[in-house]
């Protein structure tokens, strides 16, 4: 079975290449070539999993050398795959929700000219995660991780023709280089710390590093997931991402590319553990994204773009748990795996329902459409419940014990967390029966466009809704059957390790203050949106309103802290440059040309001069040397 984990890389990397450079000849098959690609992987993924099942919990764990990439004095870099409970839990995710994704695509763009090769870039995308994740060292880890930033930026840009697409895929791209500047320092620290990058060696000499060098290494790592997974203050890309087609959307923002951030922390866990300087610092990070995506999701009419808020509060919401160590490390993949079913059916519904409405993404201009499209609303209301908490759907087993772990960090900081997590359901809550109210519920508000044609809202293809069947499955079931028994938790502890944490109130109180406020922040949506009629053009609203519509101002703070400050920076360096570099160089050539022009006097050509020049010395010398002997 070891020599089947690259094939689980090979099968999305070779429909790449056949599909970007087989040219027009396979434009009518390139779907069915990408998809079917794709499953395969899903395929070889669920054998090995069938397998991993059958052995003992201590050699569950495998891994394929294939060769070495960089064998010299000193430095070994391997090509090799580890694949052990955590990284086939990304695998199943990744691959199986990207064959669906892959599928909805068939109908989703069955007009566009060049869906051959978006098929080809969402092949290279699975590729590069699948790789990301079996890597068995940094390195190479860090190759899959630069192959899912180009991806993303192909498939963001995909409609490079709009000059939002195109800009949007650029401010990604960007903006995830700093991130990732942290993941390369990260690794030339561990080298020079540890003399390796590879997962075992370094993990396992953790206990005899200095704590210094740890926390540094672990605030590196930190920077590189705040890229991947748009998390403040490198957050400003996910909105604008939305820009590309809307599989896209379900495939970054669900269960690959913005994920990738919580496998590394939580794949470097012994790092956090022994720095907990760096752990106090992602528990800040993913406190404070969960509220910021939280409240711009309230205030976005765009539908994809307040999904995408959403996305990065619940991303926020697993960075937490990541940052609280062994007692938040399998909570933290519990809710990435039910964040990936539900998410994806939430930009699945929401792509299905501009499918129906000529593209339109105005929320202001939906309302009725649970007539017009039942099967949308239904397993899109499935995922709406999941992602609020509703009891007994995925989305209360993983998140409620989030909330849990942080009351159980205990002291100040449990209550703190605690606290943040639970308002951050109550306005999940809040936004997305907004989204709900405002797309299937009311009144009719869809108006003609500016050619005059009148959107006539109809129920997707089977391409598209069974895909959304599918992940609405997963929506109401994942969490129950991972959560009842402790399954997930008996799954992945012998990699991430447990700590049981005790909450200060009880499990049992946290999950009733959980369904509460729950409960407000539905009700308190429906006063808003559901007994009021939604108006098509939004009001101007307060000025905590106003900021969430421009994202709290996250690219008016990127622009006067980073474009002017870097203005500012640029100027002050070409002054310096100009005035102190120049000058010390052409004052030197300027010295250098003037003492010539003089000396070159000397050098006229007359032999009258230079016997005078001789006679002068020959005296000069005779007078020194007189001089002397007289002393």
């Amino acid at each position: 079975m070891d020599n089947l984990i690259a094939l689980l890389v090979a099968a999305p990397l070779l429909g790449a290449a056949v599909l970007l450079c087989g040219g027009r000849r396979l434009d009518a098959v390139g779907h069915w070539i990408g998809t079917v690609l794709a499953s395969a992987s899903f395929v070889i993924g669920a054998i090995l999993f069938a397998d991993m099942l059958g052995k003992d919990e201590e050699h569950r764990a495998i891994g394929q050398h294939l060769f070495s990439w960089i064998p010299v004095e000193g430095f070994q870099a391997d090509v090799a795959f580890q694949l052990d409970q955590l990284s086939m839990t990304f695998v199943l995710l990744i691959t199986g929700v990207g064959s669906l994704i892959h599928v909805y695509s068939i109908g989703y763009m069955e007009h566009d000219e060049r869906r051959r090769r978006f098929f080809g870039y969402l092949n290279l995308f699975l590729a590069a995660m699948l790789l990301l994740v079996l890597a068995d060292n940094y390195l190479l880890l860090y190759v899959g991780w630069e192959g899912v930033g180009l991806a993303s930026y192909l498939l963001i840009g995909f409609w490079q023709h709009k000059p939002s697409a195109a800009t949007a895929a650029k401010k990604a791209f960007l903006v995830n280089r700093v991130g990732d500047m942290g993941l390369s320092i990260a690794i030339m620290l561990m080298f020079t710390t540890f003399g390796t990058f590879a997962f075992g060696p370094v993990l396992e000499a953790t206990g005899e590093t200095g704590e210094g060098k740890l926390t540094a290494i672990g605030l590196m790592l930190l920077l590189a997931a705040c890229g991947k997974s748009a998390q403040v203050p490198l957050q400003s890309w996910l909105g604008d991402a939305m820009e590309g087609p809307t599989p896209v959307s379900a495939l970054i923002h669900a269960a690959t590319m913005v994920t990738a951030g919580v496998y590394l922390i939580v794949r470097s866990g012994e790092i956090f553990n022994a720095a907990p300087d760096a752990q106090l610092v992602t528990t800040v990070v993913g406190a404070v994204t969960l509220l910021f995506g939280a409240i711009v999701g309230c205030a976005k009419d765009d539908i994809k773009k307040a999904l995408a808020g959403s996305t990065m509060s619940q991303i926020g919401y697993m960075i937490l748990a990541a940052g609280l160590g062994p007692i938040g490390y399998v909570f933290a993949i519990m809710h990435l795996v039910t964040h990936g079913f539900f998410k994806a059916g939430l930009f699945l519904g929401a792509g299905s329902v501009m499918h129906g409405m000529n593209d339109e993404v105005d929320m202001r201009k939906y309302g009725g459409l649970r007539k017009h499209m039942p099967v949308t609303f239904v397993t899109f209301g499935l995922g709406y419940l999941a992602i609020i908490g509703f009891p007994g759907l995925s989305g209360f087993f993983s998140k409620d014990k989030i909330i849990e772990a942080a009351f159980a960090k205990g002291g100040t900081e449990g209550w703190i967390l605690g606290s943040v997590a639970l308002l951050g359901a109550a306005i999940t809550a809040f936004y997305m029966t907004r989204v709900m109210l405002m797309t299937f519920f009311g009144e009719k508000r869809w108006q003609p466009d500016e050619k005059g044609n009148e959107p006539h809202p109809h129920e997707s293809p089977r391409s598209m809704t069974i895909p959304m069947i599918v992940l609405a499955f997963g929506s109401v079931f994942a969490g129950g059957f991972f959560g009842i028994g402790d399954r997930f938790l008996h799954w992945l502890e012998p990699v991430t390790e447990h700590a049981h944490g005790h909450p200060p109130i009880g499990a049992t109180a946290i999950t009733l203050s959980t369904v509460t406020v729950m409960i407000v922040g539905v009700g308190l949506a429906y006063l808003q949106y559901g007994r009021r009629p939604v108006p098509v053009v939004a009001p101007r609203g307060s000025l905590l309103t106003r900021a969430a519509r421009r994202d709290l101002l996250q690219d008016d703070f990127n622009h006067v802290v980073l474009v002017r400050g870097g203005e500012h920076l640029t100027r002050s360096l070409v002054y310096v440059d100009h005035t102190l570099v120049d000058g010390v160089v052409n004052g030197t050539a300027a010295s250098m040309g003037g003492l010539s022009g003089r000396l070159r006097k000397l050098q006229n050509g007359y032999a009258r001069s230079y016997a005078v020049s001789m006679f002068g010395g020959a005296a000069i010398l005779i007078a020194a040397t007189l001089l002397m002997r007289a002393v």
